[in-house]
């Protein structure tokens, strides 16, 4: 039986939970396949997750990491439409499974092994994942549409990116502006700025300096369509305010705060929808339209991954798992990778 490197914890707790170990190497069941992983992304959910402060179903043993990318190493039966060989993208690896990405093969779901276009490098791959199909979701629940993203979708709207220099607001960034919408953020630093306008963000704006609303409103005097929120908790009430008629808040994330406020009157006043977005429980149909409408990004040279193009990269070996956690945990600006192997 042929073994493997894998990370894996038997407990909820801080990162040292986490243990280098060899592991049989499993065989995919029906529907699955194998994946020979290169790059292990890591987002907030993950340690989230290990720590036990996100709902988690109880294994004896967990590999952590939902997002990854590699080469398809092995078919399980009634598999179609890929094929050993194929560089994919790995997302939701362990979503209700013990099978994450931070390890040397890991199975799963054939349905989320996603086969990348040509071009596309393993470090972009594994960037996908959590933080673009929660852009895409973001950007596709206004009651007027779009459902799908694809160049044009947007013209015409107005798209406020709550922390343009996180994942997700890069990966929102570049889809909204791909999709033709004109695109503002806000950041907190003049080094931010910087990562946002290489993202491709039209208004930049430093929440730090001067009055929020105002400045919003100086850009977008129609006000907003869309916004992709990281922070209810503090952003309510700006949000509220600088909302066009009809605009829907997409809310990601808790950062700041558990708990949010809005102010009654412009929000019933304008119709103004509040959408929560978790891509654990948002159903195969919107991860389904998300897989399909980022693949065409990508063919298109969108979400490139990178300092210059505003998403730097931080990287770990796979035996440091444990900082690579921590890092994200602290905040690392950009994106967190774990380098696996090199295929």
């Amino acid at each position: 039986m042929l073994h493997m490197k894998a990370i894996v914890y038997r407990t909820p707790g801080a990162s040292d939970v986490l243990s280098l170990v060899e592991r049989e190497i499993a065989d995919p069941g029906a529907g699955e396949v194998r994946v020979r992983i290169a790059v292990s992304g890591v987002n907030p959910t993950d340690w989230k997750s290990r720590a036990g402060g996100t709902a988690r179903a109880t294994f004896a043993e967990t590999v952590p990491n939902q997002d990854g990318s590699g080469i398809v190493d092995a078919l399980g039966d009634d598999v179609e439409g890929l094929a050993v060989g194929d560089r994919v993208w790995v997302h939701l690896a362990q979503h209700q499974r013990p099978t994450g990405t931070a390890q040397e093969y890991t199975v799963v779901p054939a349905s989320r092994a996603i086969r990348l276009p040509e071009g596309i490098d393993f470090e972009t791959a594994a960037s996908l994942g959590v933080p673009a199909v929660t852009a895409h979701r973001a950007l596709t629940v206004h009651e007027d549409g779009p459902a799908r993203l694809a160049p044009g979708a947007l013209t015409g709207r107005t798209v406020l990116v709550a922390g343009g220099a996180g994942a997700v607001g890069h990966a929102a960034i570049q889809l909204a502006r791909w999709a033709g919408a004109t695109v503002i953020t806000t950041v907190s630093s003049d080094a931010k700025a910087a990562l946002a306008r290489a993202a491709g963000a039209h208004h930049i704006i430093d929440y730090t300096q001067g009055d929020l609303v105002e400045n919003i409103r100086e850009v977008a005097p129609d006000g907003v369509d869309q916004i992709v929120e990281v922070s209810l908790a503090t952003n309510a009430a700006v949000d509220a305010e600088v909302a066009a008629g009809h605009a829907v808040v997409a809310f990601y994330a808790d950062d700041n705060g558990d708990t949010f406020s809005m102010p009654i009157r412009p929000t019933f006043a304008k119709n103004i929808r509040v959408q929560g977005v978790l891509l654990y429980t948002v159903g195969e149909p919107a991860l389904d339209a998300a897989v399909a409408d980022i693949t065409a990004a990508l063919e298109d040279g969108v979400l490139p991954v990178g300092e210059e193009h505003g998403l730097p990269l931080t990287w770990f070996p796979l035996s440091e798992t444990a900082a690579a956690h921590d890092a994200v945990e602290a905040a690392t600006v950009g994106k967190v990778l774990i380098r696996v192997a090199e295929l």
